[in-house]
């Protein structure tokens, strides 16, 4: 019997920003912060990645304290490095810095051989109508689907 592990995902994500472009990468994490992954205990709604240093930082996520932690601790909300090859560094700090762009965490996960990963989606945030439009366009897309269902259940 495997453990499963969770898949975190930042639903939030996808209302608020039009992705664009999306990449894999590593994050580094201390020995009670994979615990507390493995639990399911994080939250990316307010994350976002920091080019400013050179090197990849992820800022805001949240990951909560492991109950069973002995003397060590980590920040629950302190900036963690991200792995990333350089070229892939270069090339999308350079859309954040031209282009408007910001990069945030869609999905924390672990990958075949247990290592954390992090999907990263290289985002423009939408505008409130942009909002609207998405909401409205979904619940036609739902009204259709269910008159379709019905008119299937008429037919029998």
């Amino acid at each position: 019997m495997g453990k499963t592990t969770p898949e975190i995902k930042n639903r939030k994500a996808f209302h608020d920003y039009h992705i664009d472009d999306r990449i894999e990468a590593g994050i580094m994490l201390s020995g009670t912060e994979v615990k507390s992954v493995r639990m399911g205990r994080v939250s990316l709604r307010d994350a976002y990645v920091d080019f400013s240093s050179g090197e990849p930082i992820l800022v805001g996520l949240s990951i909560s304290k492991y109950d069973n932690r002995g003397y060590t601790d980590h920040g629950v909300h302190r900036p963690r490095k991200l792995l990333m090859h350089r070229r892939e560094i270069k090339q999308w700090a350079r859309k954040v810095l031209e282009k408007g762009y910001t990069v945030i965490p869609l999905r924390l996960y672990f990958n075949d051989r247990n290592y954390a990963k992090l999907e990263l989606g290289l985002a423009q945030g939408k505008r409130q109508y942009d909002k609207r439009k998405a909401i409205a366009d979904r619940e036609a897309k739902r009204d259709v689907a269910r008159a379709k269902k019905e008119a299937q259940s008429w037919n029998r």
